[in-house]
């Protein structure tokens, strides 16, 4: 018999000593009850990921669900511009009290609680994903049907941290249309099914510009690759959203929860078919 190394993880014996792999899931304040959890992501940066987050939300909180962004995009937060609020969270002794948007949506930033919106958050690794794990713990959100987090580009140490602290129910990718996609894509597929959470959907943002005169798609980045890329990870739910400058216009004013129209309806769909 080999000499034990007290790795369990790398041991196929069934000894004495042998331990369970504790779960790291942390709970929410004890004020908070939250139904589902809704991580949006992409695999770098610049494809929108903030702005389809904020759409999620508003449109899910016009059809008369209790809904909140957790902005885990600690360095880049932009939630809170996208709401048009700067508003400071307060403390009722237990915890912080997410900031209520116009409509009533909840959210949480790192943005809210700074004194200038512009300083730099200069902060490590472990730092960054702590203070995400706070906003799970310390924060009471109180009654929530769906929540979104925000998540930052990449696979690092805050994507990691959110799916192993946080009961994350599904994840929403966005991409563009340009032809690396594929493989940002599969970096965040491969990521989801490490992690062992179900993909919901993939959003294309900046698919095209609708012509204002005759109505064409004019496909600025170039052809979608939508189709291909889904197919390839066998995702069934994709939407399209277009370089709208109605759209950019209401986020960029902080005015995201009065955009009127429907978009993203087949995400939407699955986010509310989630069991």
């Amino acid at each position: 018999m080999a000499e034990c190394n007290h790795d369990c993880a790398s041991c196929g014996s069934e000894c004495g000593e042998r331990k369970e792999q504790q779960s790291l899931l942390e709970k929410p304040h004890e004020l908070s009850h939250i139904k589902k959890v809704i991580a949006v992501v992409s695999g770098k940066g610049g494809v929108g990921k903030s702005l389809i987050t904020s759409v999620l939300a508003v449109m899910m909180n016009n059809k008369g669900y209790k809904t909140a962004v957790l902005d885990a995009d600690i360095t880049g937060p932009s939630i809170p511009k996208a709401f048009g609020t700067e508003d400071h969270p307060k403390q009722d002794g237990s915890g912080f009290l997410p900031v209520t948007s116009k409509t009533g949506v909840k959210l949480m930033s790192l943005n809210l609680l700074l004194d200038n919106e512009s300083d730099p958050v200069i902060w490590r690794g472990p730092v960054i994903a702590g203070a995400v794990k706070q906003f799970w713990t310390d924060v009471i959100w109180g009654d929530i049907d769906y929540m979104f987090i925000d998540m930052p580009p990449g696979t690092g140490d805050v994507a990691l941290t959110v799916f192993q602290s946080i009961p994350v129910d599904g994840i929403i990718i966005v991409t563009s249309p340009q032809e690396l996609v594929s493989m940002i894509v599969e970096k965040a597929v491969n990521m989801a099914k490490m992690m062992d959470i179900p993909i919901l959907g993939l959003v294309e943002n900046m698919s095209y510009v609708k012509c204002p005169d005759c109505g064409k798609e004019i496909k600025v980045f170039g052809d979608s690759h939508l189709p291909e890329v889904a197919k390839k990870f066998g995702i069934e739910v994709t939407d399209r959203l277009p370089m709208n400058p109605v759209i950019a216009r209401a986020c960029d004013q902080g005015m995201v929860e009065f955009l009127e129209g429907k978009f993203l309806p087949a995400n939407l769909k699955a986010i509310e078919e989630l069991k």
